[in-house]
């Protein structure tokens, strides 16, 4: 039997609810950086631009030129599969709510590997500060926003920063981050995911952040969304067949995508000791 051969209702609403459940739910980190999609072949390209320069020019002289430097910043395309059998008996074909739980369990298995190519570019930056002996605080927050005003990168609204569970504890015990005013969901492409602006800075938890084997040393980031380039070559799609010796539908759900850093400049990394301080009182 082949796929022509499976209900179409069943194929085309489960294609919808993959999609669906990886937009919304399945990556907290593809709408924060730069986006290439429908790449063509294994490689994407991102463009780092420098900086340019104005000057003056004498009357019906040749305008200046800024002579602004052009980089190309490579991407590599990997494929990703999530598959998953579904026995004829449990007639998950007309049973929506149970096929909406296999697709969204599809659709987080890649939103998962999304973020973490995008965490693996971050971690490639060498811009540091903080240290593993201590935990997140105000004077660390304010070394990276130093740091990325230092640098000269915009603050144009598409700043981020993402932290562990434990470091937003910490970061809600000051009440400049957790009063009303810098909470709601402000960012429509962050919908699902609980975000405040602080520092110009759009601030969103994550349990995926690099945590050093004994658990006590956790990186988190501040960066800007140009800083780090995400490529997708094939996005999320579902392919469903028939497998008579099985008795079971296989349903595979793919993708191929990509993550770099393109410009540390605009990528802080922090490092702080896992855990929190509750302030006395």
């Amino acid at each position: 039997m082949t796929t022509q051969d499976i209900s179409y209702s069943f194929v085309k609403f489960f294609e919808s609810e993959v999609h669906s459940a990886y937009q919304q739910m399945g990556s907290k980190l593809r709408a924060t950086v730069r986006l290439i999609n429908d790449v063509k072949g294994a490689t994407a390209v991102f463009q780092k631009v420098g900086r340019g320069e104005a000057s003056t020019k004498a009357r019906n002289a040749q305008v200046p030129l800024m002579n602004i430097d052009h980089q190309a910043v490579e991407c590599d395309l990997s494929d990703y599969y999530a598959g998953e059998w579904i026995d004829r008996l449990d007639e998950l074909k007309t049973n929506h709510d149970e096929r909406r739980v296999v697709a969204g369990a599809g659709a987080y298995a890649l939103g998962r590997k999304t973020d973490e190519l995008i965490i693996s570019a971050l971690s490639s930056a060498t811009q540091e500060v903080g240290n593993y002996s201590q935990y997140l605080d105000k004077a660390v927050i304010l070394q990276a926003f130093t740091s990325l005003n230092n640098a000269n990168v915009p603050d144009d609204g598409q700043r981020f920063a993402i932290v562990g569970p434990a470091q937003w504890n910490m970061l809600l015990t000051m009440p400049e981050f957790s009063e009303a005013n810098y909470v709601g969901e402000q960012y429509p492409l962050l919908k699902g995911t609980e975000n405040r602006k602080w520092l110009g800075i759009v601030w969103i938890m994550h349990n995926g952040l690099p945590l050093s084997a004994d658990g006590k040393q956790r990186d988190c980031f501040v960066y800007h969304k140009t800083a780090v380039g995400h490529a997708c070559g094939h996005d999320i799609s579902t392919d469903i067949t028939w497998h008579g010796d099985r008795a079971a539908y296989f349903v595979n759900t793919m993708m191929s995508q990509g993550a770099v850093l393109v410009d540390g400049d605009g990528v802080v990394k922090v490092k702080v000791k896992e855990g929190y301080d509750l302030p006395n009182g």
